[in-house]
């Protein structure tokens, strides 16, 4: 339960964070557009982790910390999906 339900609940930002950045290569948006849903989210998972483990501690500070450690691995596949080519077309 402690790391199931945090999990669960990054999988709905995550995968539109993933979206968000296969649609923002579709469009051949500028890099740094198509970057910053990863961006956005290792940002936010850095303050979600400070927020667990300064101010809420405890068990509930550790779900956050969870939380955030669950919501990197879409950040780094958002990434990856944004730097990738399109690939030429004739």
């Amino acid at each position: 339960m402690m790391l199931g339900v945090p999990l669960l609940i990054a999988c709905v930002p995550g995968i539109l964070v993933i979206l968000l950045s296969w649609w923002f290569r579709k469009l051949n948006l500028s890099l740094f557009v198509r970057l910053l849903p990863g961006i956005l989210t290792v940002i936010t998972s850095i303050i979600l982790f400070y927020i667990g483990f300064v101010y809420i501690r405890g068990f509930v500070g550790a779900g956050y910390g969870i939380l955030a450690f669950f919501l990197l691995p879409f950040a780094v596949v958002a990434s990856i999906i944004a730097r990738k080519n399109k690939g030429v077309q004739s």
